[in-house]
């Protein structure tokens, strides 16, 4: 961890799926002796190429991204691993005279890396199977309707057919007497850095929509079927975090018989509209970022004057 009185700096470039951010980190890089590191829970794991629209082997080489592939999808990779190498990382590239730039869309992980993991309790099995067996009585919807009187605000958050979250919410409750919403609250001291956060996303929702669309229809055609196909083969069950990714889940639950071909890509297409969705409102709420209109076409030049500017005043070299 850094100790010395001046913080160093470091990017974080956020957005909503198919804004564009991965493209504008490598022109950012360009111009800013930058240090890239992916915060894409989906893009840590091999073999999950297209699904996760990874960039190429050859954008790869010209633009080394850390934290890309590094975990096989069988083994799961939590938040609190990411913190660990994202701060490892950071760090390293401060050493090398290098801004950090981490770029991505998952939000948990950018809050989870700023300001800490709360101290949640382990995982209990004879809670988690007291649960399960009250589901199948009662139902998920009654779980979560328990869960709406003991932690309202982790009760928004959670939709109703989020089984394992809303288990999850319940067990912590039960092992320690205190809600996910109040273990939030004590979270770790913030980072020891000066962070410059960018958000980059179009004016106009349709705009989204349509990169979003026509980004799964490429996904389609470059053969995201065969590849999750492939990790089927691999013995990878949809109960796995790595396969709850979006789309993955979806074009499982095809390969499986439970839906058509032309149902799958409408619930790939819903689900990531949803996905773009809650990344916007979490954006939206975030009062230190910098927001740039990605309808705009000079948005990018605007981008790189702001990190120029931010980043010479704070001293770093440009």
């Amino acid at each position: 961890m850094i100790e010395n009185n001046t913080k160093p700096t470091a990017i974080f470039l956020m957005g909503p799926t198919a804004a564009g951010k991965t493209g504008l980190a490598m022109r950012i890089a360009d111009y800013l002796p930058a240090g890239l590191i992916s915060v894409d829970s989906g893009q840590v794991y091999r073999g999950m190429d297209i699904g996760t629209a990874k960039i190429t082997a050859k954008e790869m080489m010209d633009y080394p991204h850390a934290l890309i592939d590094i975990r096989e999808p069988g083994k799961p990779y939590s938040a609190d691993e990411f913190r660990a190498d994202a701060l490892q990382l950071m760090n390293d590239y401060h050493t090398q005279g290098r801004v950090p730039l981490l770029v991505g869309g998952t939000m948990f992980y950018f809050r989870a890396l700023q300001y800490g993991l709360p101290d949640l309790p382990a995982a209990d099995e004879s809670v988690r199977e007291k649960l399960l067996l009250e589901a199948g009585k009662i139902g998920w919807q009654a779980l979560h309707d328990r869960l709406s009187e003991i932690d309202p605000e982790s009760a928004k958050r959670i939709n109703p057919n989020d089984r394992q979250r809303i288990q999850r919410a319940l067990e912590i409750y039960e092992l320690s007497g205190i809600t996910a919403t109040q273990h939030a609250s004590n979270r770790l001291q913030e980072i020891p850095w000066k962070i410059i956060k960018i958000g980059i996303w179009p004016s106009e929702r349709s705009l989204l929509h349509e990169n979003i669309e026509k980004r799964l229809s490429q996904m389609f055609d470059q053969g995201f079927v065969d590849e999750v196909r492939l990790l089927q083969a691999q013995g990878l069950e949809s109960s796995l975090p790595a396969m709850r990714t979006v789309g993955y889940r979806q074009v499982l639950e095809h390969l499986e018989g439970k839906t058509s071909y032309e149902e799958m890509r409408l619930r790939c297409l819903y689900s990531t509209r949803q996905l773009a969705k809650r990344q916007l409102t979490w954006l939206r709420k975030d009062p230190e970022l910098k927001w740039f209109d990605s309808k705009k076409e000079d948005y990018p030049e605007k981008v790189l004057e702001f990190v120029q500017k931010t980043t010479s005043v704070l001293g770093c070299a440009c």
